[in-house]
């Protein structure tokens, strides 16, 4: 018998906070995470400067305006919701972590990947892949023009559906600042269905990974703006991504 979405949340509410905003590698209402999350120890870094050494070199140079804009990879223009998003990447002392690349990559509109392994029967946009990334300004800031992405279903339980988000990717100044992470839409119905966001039991961290709509953002007759600020570390951190896709 499948399991159905109504036993799934039954789990969730059952499941006591965990008293911190990072999600236990075994949460078992999230399925794929309990099959095949880290079982061994963690690997020690001895030497975290090291492996800078090995780490992405990018400047002003290799990320040019263009890549920030979803809308203008293609010839033509994708559909959908067309949506500006933008905040600050700070420290945890809420200094600008400034020159830092930001990478982005979403579904489209119709909640589906430009990617060979997703057979979601949704239709593909010819012209939208999904990807961009940007360095951050003197404040810290970043700008995204993307559209909309939609929810897509994933298999985790019978009717699984996964709300609307954009995955992110910063390296910060340091490797212990590196993050992958999510932001999502307020008022989304699906939060609550939702066994990955939930796996974050402390709703504090929770309400954070959720950007917040701001008409002044907006761009008159083009786009709706959202503000998401990203924290890189200490206890306000933005909650560090799982293995969602």
């Amino acid at each position: 018998m499948a399991l159905d979405q109504q036993t799934v949340d039954a789990e969730m509410a059952a499941l006591p906070g965990a008293g911190g905003p990072h999600p236990a590698r075994d949460y078992a209402p999230y399925r794929s995470s309990v099959l095949r999350h880290p079982t061994q120890p963690l690997v020690v870094v001895d030497d975290p400067e090291a492996v800078e050494l090995t780490g992405p070199v990018f400047g002003v140079s290799d990320v040019t305006e263009l890549d920030a804009d979803l809308t203008r990879h293609h010839a033509g223009e994708p559909l959908g919701e067309r949506i500006t998003v933008s905040g600050r990447v700070l420290d945890r002392r809420g200094r600008p972590v400034r020159g830092q690349l930001v990478e982005i990559w979403q579904a489209n509109a119709s909640g589906r990947y430009a990617h060979r392994r997703d057979q979601h029967t949704a239709p593909l946009d010819p012209n939208f892949t999904g990807v961009g990334r940007c360095l951050t300004d003197d404040r810290g800031g970043y700008r995204f023009t993307t559209v909309r992405p939609g929810a897509y279903p994933w298999r985790n339980h019978l009717n699984a559906w996964r709300p609307a988000h954009i995955h992110f990717s910063l390296f910060g100044a340091a490797f212990t600042q590196r993050l992958v992470t999510q932001m999502y839409f307020p008022g989304d119905p699906l939060f609550r269905h939702d066994p990955i966001l939930r796996s974050v039991t402390d709703e504090a961290a929770r309400d954070r990974l959720v950007a917040e709509y701001v008409h002044d953002l907006s761009e008159p007759e083009f786009s709706l703006g959202y503000r998401w600020d990203i924290v890189l570390d200490g206890p306000s951190a933005t909650w560090t991504e799982g293995e969602d896709q």
